[in-house]
């Protein structure tokens, strides 16, 4: 059964090639995307129960990505929230833990486990 999964990502490149590749690796369903935290942030609220992997990038056109996290911190504990960023130091990966963010990688380098996490978690 596909992993039902929301993506918040302006990047019209990287959504063009991650949604090919969660659908083809990760056996995942993207139900829809946002650019922007607001939109985001609504259509989470509009559809608590709907999704079970949030992915989420950090700049975004409007907003941020820890907005998103703050905005699904209320989820159910079988939902996953994951930060997929070009921009992940120390700091950036402990705030976003911080926000309920279940992982946390960077786009450059750790693409094999992202997916490798997106596989394992629609597993369980």
């Amino acid at each position: 059964m596909a992993q039902l999964t929301y993506l918040v990502e302006d990047n019209r490149t990287i959504r063009d090639n991650l949604i090919p590749a969660l659908e083809d690796l990760a056996g995942a369903r993207v139900l829809g995307m946002a650019e922007t935290e607001t939109d985001a942030a609504a259509w989470l609220a509009a559809h608590a129960d709907e999704w079970q992997l949030l992915i989420v990038d950090l700049f975004l056109k409007e907003g941020s990505g820890l907005g998103v996290l703050k905005a699904c911190l209320d989820r159910r504990a079988a939902q996953r929230a994951v930060v997929l960023s070009n921009f992940v130091s120390a700091d950036i990966r402990a705030r976003c833990m911080a926000l309920g963010a279940d992982a946390v990688f960077d786009k450059s380098r750790d693409l094999e486990a992202f997916f490798e996490y997106c596989t394992q978690s629609g597993a369980a």
